[in-house]
C-alpha cells in the first residue's frame, strides 16, 4: 500500500520549529508588548466656573483635566464619565486618545468628584448646558484646532451617563463634529420603567412596521427596575460608585459634609418624584415627563454630526432597544449614524478595549477624514452561544453591510418564524401574596455571570422558574443553526384576575440544549404591565422580548417563559391569577446576515513585514522538507514492503542510564499471530511504545511494511493498537467514543467499519451508555474494537484479555485467529500463556530487555520438556530407560513415569520398553508453553549457570 507522506526528519522539524518560534516571539513582542502611549502626552488640571443655570446668578465649579498631545493644535474630544464616576474614571481612555493625537478634555460632571452642584440627570439647562460651556472654554485654548473663531473641531464621547450626555449635547450644539455614545439610554423613563407588552391596535401596528432589528414599542407606564433603580439613585444619594458602570468608576465620594439630606446630591425634584414611584413601583406622569425631557429622545432628531452608538448585549439596564430607538431618530432626521453591538455592557464590566478602540477609530474617520464621514459604515455585532457548548469561540464578531431599516426604502430586517408546540389549553399561573418567593433572573451588574451560572447544575436551581408561577411554551428543535439578531416578538392572549394596575408579567426566552441545559441569553427579561379589563376578558398583547445577539445551535429548542414574579423588579404584592396562551404558536426571530470578522485588535501594518520574513523562512523550510522527504523515501526498504514488521537491534536507554531494551530483533510476517512474552520489566511495553512511535529508540530501527517508524510517521495509519489502557472520554457513549476516535484520524467514516468493530465489542445495548458506567471488562472490549477500526493491516494489542471472563476470552481468541486468516497480522503481548499457546502461531520471549528465544509455538514446546509414559511397572520402566541412556526418568506413581525425550525417537523408546517385557499403555508429550517459558526465564536469571553476562 503506498504511503502518501514520508515522515519528516527530526532534525528538520526541530530546526524549523525553532526558527519559527524565535521569529514568532520576536514579532509578538514587537506588536503586543505594551507601549508607553502617554510618553508624549502632557496634562494640566483646570477648575472651570460655569453658570448654575441660564439666567441664574449662582455658579458651579467643574473639575477638569486637559490632555495635550505632542503636536498641537489638534482635533479635540470632550470626554464624559459614567454615573458615579469622575474625570479620573476616564483617564485611560483620555490618554489613549491623546496618544492618537487628540487634545482631550475630561471632566467631572456637576455633583460628582470634586465638581460642585447637584445631580439633575442631564438637565438641558444644567449638565447639557455645561457641555456647551466647556466647548466655549476649549475654543479659547491654544492646543485646540478651530473650524472658526469660537468653533473648535470637536467630538464628544461618553459611556452610560456620559453617553446620554454626549447625545444630548450633540442635539443642542451644532459645533459638535462627531459623537460616540456607549451603553446608554434613549429614554430613561422607559429604561427604568419598561413595558414591553403592546395591547393597542396602533401600537401593535407601529411595532409591526418598524424595520430595524431591535425595535420595541413602549406599552405605557411600566414596571420599576427596582434593583437597577436602587443602585442608580442610591449612588447619587450616597456618593458611592455603582457596580458595573460603563467607565470603570472609581468610587469617588460625591457628597460633602454639609449635604446631609436624604437626596444627597440629587436635585430635589428628582428625589421627591423617585421616592413616590419607588414605593408604588408605578411611575408618576411627572417623573416620566421629567426623565424623558432629560434623555436623548428629546433632542436626537436634531443631531446632524456623524454618530456612533455602541451598545452591549449583556446589559439589563440599557438594552439593545435603547440604541435602536436613538438610531432610528437620528436616521429619520437625515443624520449619519453607525451602530455597533458588543458582548458586554453594565452586566459584564461596561465597555471593553475593543469598544474603546472602535470609538477612537470612529473619531479618526470623522474628525480627521472629513470626506469619509458621510460614508455608510458597516454594522458590527458580536454573537454569543450557549455556555455548555464545547469547541470553538463562544463569542464571534460579525460584520453586516449596514444596520438594517435605517435608510428610507432600504430592506427591512429579515425575520424567521419558529413554530412552538401547541398547548392543549391555556396555562394558569399565580402570583403569591407578597410576591414571595420571586424568580431570580438577574442581579444588577452580575447579569452575565448569573446567566452563565444558570446553565450549570448548581446555578440552574437558583435561576429556575418557580412552579405555579410560570407558563412555558417550547419549540421544536431547530433543524439548522439560527442567529437571533435583535428583539424577538411573540403574540400572547392573557386573562387576569388582579387588582387595578396590578396585572404584571415577565417574559423570558431560553435556549435549551439537547441535554436539557437552559441558557437565558443576556440574562434579561421583558416586563409587561397589562391594562385593566372588565372581569376576566382576555387581552391580546404583542411582547417585544429582550434584544439579543445569539446563536441557537442546531438541535436546540427555544423555550418561552411567562412568569408572575421577578426579583429585579417592583412586583405588586397583592395575589393575582393569570391565564396565558400563545395566539399563533409562533415567534418572530430577527436575523441580520453577516460575515464573521476577526476579533483581533493587533495592528496590521507591522504584521505585513513580519509576514514577509516568515514567508522567506517558510521557503527555506520547504526546501529542507523536500530534501528530507527525498531522504525518507530513499530509506524505505523495498525488500520489506510486504513484511508487516521488522525490528532490528532495537535499544532504549533512559537518561538515568537504565537500559530497558537491548538489541531486540524479530520479524512478523503476514498472517501470523505473534505473542510477545516476558515477565514484568522484560521490556515488552517499551518495545510496543517504540513501535507505535510514542517514544523514540536510542538505537536500531523499526520498519512497518518497509517504512522506518518515527513519531507521527504516515505508515502508522496502517496499524491499529491498544497499549497501556484505553483513554476513553467517560461522558460519551461507546459508539460516540469510537466515532470520535476515527474522526480524529481524518479518514472517511465509511472506511472505519464501525459495525464490524461493534460486533466484535459485543456490548449489546450498553454500547449506547456512557463509558463511565462500564466495567473493566466492557472497557477492554471497547478498546479492542477501537484498535480494529479500519481493519488495520497490523494490529498491536497489549494484554487484550485483561478483565474478560472465560467466554469472552474464547471469543477474543477466535477473533484474533480469524483476523489473521484474512492475511492481516496480529502482535499480542500477554501474561496468559495458555491463551497464547492456543491463539498464537509464533512467539518471541523477552527477559531483561533482550530476546531470549523465538520461533513457532510448536517449535518451542517440542524443543524440550517431559514425556509421560503409562506402563504396568513404573520401577522396571525407570531402570530400562536409564540403561538405554535416558537418564532422569521420574516415577509419578506405580503406573506412570516421566522423562525428557528431547533428542530421542519415541518409536525407539517404546520398542525398548516392550522388548524388556514392559507393557506400554500410553505415551504423551506433556510439555506446555508455560513450562518452556518458565525454564527459559529461569535459565536467563542472574546467578543461574546459563545466565547471560550483561555487565
Amino acid at each position: 500500500m503506498p504511503i502518501p507522506r514520508p515522515p519528516l526528519s527530526r532534525r528538520a522539524m526541530t530546526v524549523g520549529a525553532a526558527v519559527i518560534a524565535v521569529l514568532a516571539v520576536a514579532a509578538l513582542a514587537f506588536v503586543l508588548l505594551p507601549q508607553d502611549s502617554s510618553a508624549d502626552t502632557s496634562t494640566r488640571d483646570a477648575r472651570i466656573t460655569l453658570p448654575d443655570s441660564p439666567g441664574s446668578t449662582g455658579t458651579v465649579d467643574i473639575d477638569a483635566r486637559l490632555y495635550v498631545p505632542a503636536v498641537t493644535p489638534a482635533p479635540t474630544v470632550l470626554l464624559a464619565h459614567g454615573f458615579g464616576g469622575s474625570k479620573d474614571s476616564v483617564d485611560g481612555e483620555a490618554r489613549d486618545l491623546a496618544a492618537r493625537g487628540y487634545t482631550v478634555l475630561a471632566y467631572s460632571a456637576r455633583g460628582f468628584g470634586d465638581s460642585t452642584g447637584s445631580i439633575s440627570l442631564n438637565d438641558p439647562d444644567r449638565e447639557v448646558a455645561d457641555a456647551r460651556e466647556l466647548i466655549d472654554w476649549l475654543a479659547e485654548q491654544p492646543e485646540v484646532e478651530l473650524d472658526a473663531p469660537g468653533d473648535p473641531h470637536v467630538g464628544v464621547a461618553g459611556g452610560s451617563y456620559g453617553g446620554a450626555l454626549a447625545l444630548s449635547a450633540g442635539g443642542t450644539d451644532p459645533r459638535i463634529d462627531s459623537i460616540a455614545a456607549a451603553i446608554t439610554w434613549n429614554d430613561l423613563g422607559q429604561a427604568l420603567f419598561p413595558n414591553y407588552g403592546v395591547t393597542s391596535a396602533e401600537g401593535r401596528e407601529a411595532l409591526g412596521d418598524t424595520a430595524t432589528p431591535a425595535a420595541a414599542e413602549y406599552g405605557g407606564p411600566g414596571v420599576l427596575k427596582r434593583g437597577w433603580a436602587g443602585v442608580f439613585f442610591g449612588v447619587g444619594a450616597s456618593g458611592a460608585a455603582p457596580a458595573g458602570d460603563g467607565n470603570g468608576t472609581d468610587g469617588t465620594q460625591a457628597g460633602t459634609a454639609e449635604e446631609t439630606s436624604a437626596c444627597g446630591r440629587f436635585a430635589p425634584e428628582f428625589c421627591d418624584a423617585y421616592a413616590q414611584s419607588a414605593v408604588t413601583g408605578i411611575p408618576s406622569q411627572q417623573l416620566l415627563d421629567l426623565l424623558t425631557a432629560h434623555s436623548p429622545v428629546a433632542v436626537a432628531s436634531n443631531i446632524t454630526a456623524p454618530t456612533l452608538l455602541v451598545q452591549g448585549s449583556q446589559d439589563t439596564l440599557f438594552g439593545l432597544d435603547q440604541a435602536d430607538a436613538t438610531a432610528r431618530q437620528i436616521a429619520a432626521a437625515g443624520g449619519n449614524v453607525t451602530v455597533r453591538w458588543f458582548d458586554g455592557g453594565h452586566d459584564a464590566g461596561g465597555t471593553d478595549g475593543t469598544s474603546d478602540q472602535a470609538i477612537a477609530d470612529f473619531f479618526d474617520t470623522t474628525l480627521r477624514e472629513s470626506d469619509a464621514a458621510a460614508d455608510s459604515q458597516p454594522f458590527v455585532y458580536s454573537t454569543q452561544r450557549a455556555a455548555d457548548e464545547r469547541g470553538g469561540d463562544r463569542n464571534r464578531r460579525m460584520t453586516a453591510p449596514d444596520y438594517p431599516g435605517l435608510i428610507p426604502d432600504s430592506d427591512p430586517t429579515e425575520t424567521r418564524s419558529l413554530t412552538f408546540t401547541p398547548a392543549a389549553e391555556n396555562q394558569s399561573i399565580i402570583r403569591p401574596p407578597g410576591a414571595s418567593p420571586s424568580a431570580i433572573s438577574s442581579i444588577p451588574g452580575l447579569g452575565s455571570v448569573l446567566s452563565t451560572l444558570g446553565s450549570t447544575g448548581a446555578g440552574a436551581a437558583l435561576t429556575a422558574d418557580l412552579p405555579g408561577q410560570s407558563a412555558t411554551f417550547t419549540s421544536e428543535p431547530v433543524d439548522s443553526s439560527v442567529t437571533v439578531t435583535g428583539v424577538p416578538r411573540v403574540n400572547l392572549r392573557v386573562a387576569s384576575l388582579a387588582s387595578p394596575g396590578q396585572a404584571v408579567l415577565f417574559a423570558k426566552l431560553y435556549d435549551v440544549a439537547p441535554n436539557g441545559t437552559r441558557t437565558l441569553p443576556g440574562g434579561a427579561v421583558s416586563a409587561i404591565r397589562l391594562p385593566d379589563t372588565e372581569g376576566i376578558d382576555p387581552v391580546d398583547v404583542t411582547v417585544a422580548l429582550p434584544g439579543i445577539s445569539y446563536l441557537v445551535q442546531q438541535g436546540h429548542r427555544l423555550e418561552l417563559s411567562i412568569s408572575t414574579t421577578d426579583q429585579a423588579y417592583a412586583v405588586p404584592l397583592e395575589p393575582a391569577q393569570f391565564s396565558v396562551a400563545m395566539t399563533d404558536n409562533t415567534i418572530a426571530l430577527p436575523t441580520v446576515p453577516a460575515e464573521a470578522s476577526a476579533n483581533s485588535t493587533v495592528p496590521v501594518a507591522p504584521l505585513i513585514g513580519i509576514g514577509i520574513v516568515l514567508l522567506a523562512v517558510a521557503g527555506a523550510i520547504v526546501t529542507g522538507v523536500v530534501r528530507t522527504r527525498r531522504r525518507a523515501v530513499a530509506e524505505v526498504d523495498e525488500s520489506l514492503i510486504d513484511t508487516p514488521l521488522v525490528i532490528t537491534d532495537l535499544a532504549k536507554t533512559y537518561s538515568n542510564g537504565f537500559r530497558a531494551v537491548d538489541g531486540v530483533s524479530f520479524e512478523v510476517k503476514q498472517g501470523q499471530v505473534l505473542g510477545l512474552l516476558g515477565p514484568n520489566g522484560a521490556g515488552k511495553t517499551t518495545t510496543l511504545r517504540m513501535l507505535m512511535g510514542l517514544i523514540t529508540p536510542t538505537g536500531g530501527d523499526i520498519r512497518v511494511f518497509g517504512h522506518k517508524v518515527t513519531p507521527g510517521a504516515p505508515v502508522l495509519s496502517r496499524l491499529g493498537s491498544f497499549v497501556e489502557g484505553s483513554g476513553f472520554l467517560p461522558h460519551l457513549t461507546g459508539t460516540q467514543n469510537l466515532r470520535l476516535y476515527w474522526e480524529a484520524t481524518g479518514r472517511p467514516m465509511e472506511d472505519a467499519h464501525v459495525e464490524e468493530a461493534l460486533e466484535i465489542a459485543d456490548l449489546g445495548t450498553a454500547i449506547e451508555r456512557k463509558v463511565k458506567s462500564y466495567s473493566q471488562g466492557m472497557r477492554q472490549r471497547l478498546a479492542i474494537a477501537q484498535a480494529m477500526l479500519g481493519l488495520p493491516d497490523l494490529m498491536v494489542l497489549d494484554e487484550p484479555t485483561n478483565g474478560l471472563d472465560p467466554p469472552q476470552i474464547r471469543t477474543m481468541r477466535d477473533v484474533l485467529i480469524n483476523y489473521a486468516k484474512t492475511g492481516r497480522t496480529v502482535l499480542v503481548s500477554s501474561h496468559l500463556l495458555a491463551e497464547v499457546e492456543q491463539t498464537c502461531t509464533h512467539v518471541v520471549v523477552m527477559n531483561r530487555g533482550s530476546v531470549i528465544s523465538s520461533g513457532t509455538v510448536r517449535e518451542l514446546t517440542a524443543a524440550g520438556g517431559q514425556t509421560e509414559i503409562r506402563v504396568d511397572d513404573a520401577a522396571r520402566a525407570q531402570s530400562v530407560l536409564g540403561t538405554s541412556g535416558h537418564e532422569g526418568a521420574v516415577i509419578v506413581d506405580d503406573g506412570t513415569v516421566t522423562v525428557d525425550l528431547t533428542d530421542a525417537d519415541a518409536a525407539v523408546v517404546i520398542r525398548e520398553l516392550v522388548t524388556a517385557g514392559i507393557s506400554v499403555r500410553g505415551f504423551s508429550q506433556s510439555t506446555r508453553l508455560e513450562d518452556v517459558f518458565l525454564d527459559l526465564v529461569h535459565r536467563d536469571t542472574p546467578g543461574s549457570s546459563t545466565s547471560k553476562d550483561r555487565s
